[in-house]
């Protein structure tokens, strides 16, 4: 029973996040609050884990929350359930396009998606923010307004973001930096 229910909600996922991988992430958190199959703070560790590995971040995220859940057959189901509208889709698609590419309909359609996923991209990168640069619960705790804000991840995020413009590393090497840092200066437990 939970394979076919993590197929039916990756399903939706694949089905509703239009604009790619970070798209799934309000999916994600949703199926946190609602489903309680993984954690916000499990969520964070799926992008970084589906960030540092081969493939699209949002079947390596929806394999990752599918395994976390119910195994090897989890991570298959959960990743067929996000590719299954895709597919379906792009079917219909690729027969329709030739014949509606120039539709003003359709590109009025096309308009509106892209603020859409501009718009769930951001959300879901503001919840990372949420879990991955400041502590709501130390600043709720203390009252103390520098407690609010993980400065070494807050730091390291900025150094990261100017080596990804400053220079033509891949985000591989900014990844693998990333990951040694924290394990020298024991990050993890800030």
């Amino acid at each position: 029973m939970i394979l076919l229910q993590l197929f039916y909600e990756f399903f939706k996922v694949g089905l509703f996040s239009i604009g790619g991988g970070l798209a799934t992430l309000p999916f994600l958190y949703n199926m946190s609050n609602t489903l309680g199959w993984f954690s916000h703070g499990d969520v964070a560790n799926m992008i970084a884990i589906a960030e540092s590995t081969p493939g699209a971040i949002g079947i390596n995220m929806s394999t990752y929350a599918g395994y976390q859940v119910a195994g090897v057959f989890g991570g298959i189901v959960a990743t067929l359930g996000l590719i299954t509208p895709s597919v379906i889709i792009i079917f219909i698609v690729a027969r329709l396009l030739k014949k509606f590419k120039d539709s003003q309909l359709v590109q009025n359609m096309f308009f509106g998606l892209r603020p859409a996923s501009v718009a769930m991209i951001t959300a879901a990168g503001l919840g990372v923010v949420k879990i991955a640069l400041v502590n709501i619960p130390l600043f709720e705790a203390t009252g103390q307004i520098l407690d609010i804000f993980i400065l070494p991840a807050i730091i390291l995020a900025m150094v990261l973001y100017i080596l990804s413009k400053k220079t033509e590393w891949s985000p591989i090497i900014l990844i693998a930096i990333s990951a040694v840092v924290g394990v020298l200066l024991h990050l993890g437990g800030v």
